[in-house]
C-alpha cells in the first residue's frame, strides 16, 4: 500500500504500524508539481498501482452561510476535494489504461445528493466528485477498469474538528447532535466489498448512512 497524505508525520506513523507492506508519502493534492511527480515517487517494488482510493478532503470554514464565509476557504475546499482528486486520478490512470486493469474508488459524500444550507462549497465539491466519477466510468467503459463512488453519511473522522479549526468542543457538540455516526472501518468494509467482486462486476455507487438517518 502507498499511503499519501498532506500530514507526512501522521501517515508515516500509520505506515510503520502496517509494516513492510506500506510506504508513506507526503502529498499535497492541490500542488500540481507534487501530484505530477507522484508516479515516479512510488517505489518500484510497489508498482504498478492496482487500486486508487481518492479520500483527500476537508471542509475548513464550512457550515457557514456562503456570503459570510471566506472566499479562500471555499476555493480551498474545491481545490482539495474536487481538483485534487481529478489531478491524482489523472496521474495514476494512464498506466491502468495501458494495462487494461485497475480499480478507482472515489470517496464522495451524502452531500453530493442531499443538499443542506450553509455547505455551498463542500456540496459543490462532492457533487462535482459524483459527476466526475460517472463520466470517468463512461470514459473507461471499454477498458477493464472499474470505477466506484462511495457516498458516506456522517463519519467519525477529523473533518469536523478541522472544519472548526481545532475547536474540540464544537466537534463534540456536532457529533452529539446526531447521536450516531459511521466509523472509518464501516467505510473501509464497503470499499473492500466493491473491490472483492468478480472482474466483470462493477459496483458503481454505494450510499452508506448511520441507522438513524434517512
Amino acid at each position: 500500500m502507498i499511503l499519501a497524505d498532506l500530514d507526512g508525520a501522521s501517515v508515516a506513523e500509520f505506515a510503520r504500524e502496517l509494516g513492510a507492506s506500506a510506504v508513506a508519502l507526503q502529498l499535497d493534492v492541490t500542488d500540481r508539481a507534487q501530484v505530477d511527480r507522484l508516479p515516479e515517487r512510488i517505489p518500484a517494488a510497489f508498482r504498478p498501482i492496482d487500486v486508487l482510493i481518492n479520500n483527500a478532503g476537508h471542509d475548513i470554514g464550512g457550515r457557514t452561510r456562503f456570503d459570510q464565509g471566506q472566499a479562500d476557504d471555499w476555493s480551498s475546499i474545491i481545490d482539495t476535494n474536487l481538483n485534487g482528486l481529478m489531478r491524482v486520478t489523472r496521474a495514476i490512470v494512464p498506466e491502468m489504461v495501458r494495462r487494461n486493469i485497475g480499480d478507482i474508488v472515489n470517496i464522495s459524500s451524502i452531500s453530493a445528493i442531499r443538499q443542506v444550507p450553509d455547505m455551498a462549497a463542500y456540496t459543490a465539491s462532492k457533487a462535482g466528485v459524483r459527476a466526475f466519477t460517472d463520466i470517468l466510468r463512461a470514459d473507461l467503459a471499454e477498458t477493464g477498469i472499474r470505477v466506484t463512488e462511495i457516498l458516506p453519511g456522517l463519519t467519525r473522522t477529523n473533518i469536523i474538528l478541522k472544519r472548526h479549526r481545532g475547536d474540540k468542543e464544537a466537534e463534540r457538540e456536532y457529533f452529539e447532535r446526531f447521536k450516531i455516526a459511521l466509523d472509518p472501518d464501516d467505510i473501509a468494509r464497503t470499499v473492500l466489498f466493491a473491490l472483492n467482486q468478480p472482474p466483470h462486476v462493477q459496483i458503481a455507487q454505494l450510499f452508506i448512512l448511520p441507522v438513524n438517518r434517512w
